[in-house]
């Protein structure tokens, strides 16, 4: 009977030992969990930052090609009225 005993101890063992691997698994994964949705949150945030760059650079590169216009239409009335005045002095 001793004998017999000893058998059926032996597979409650190993089934103890899975159970707590499993466990021991199981808070590792929700550790990893957990990190990976303050990773994800964090490069959700970076993302949203990047965006609020980009949108700024767009608008600034708008505006400077407006700057860029109205400087060449500068240039080219001022370049009229030096022509204008150079033929005054004729």
């Amino acid at each position: 009977m001793s004998r017999s005993g000893t058998v059926e101890v032996q597979p409650i063992d190993r089934l103890e030992d899975k159970v707590r691997q499993l466990v021991g698994l199981v808070d590792t994964l929700r550790a990893e969990r957990g990190k990976a949705i303050d990773e994800a949150t964090r490069l959700q945030r970076e993302l949203d930052g990047m965006k609020a760059r980009l949108g700024e650079a767009v608008s600034t590169s708008a505006e400077v090609a407006t700057l860029r216009e109205e400087r060449e239409l500068v240039r080219s009335r001022v370049a009229q009225m030096i022509t204008q005045i150079d033929k005054l002095n004729l």
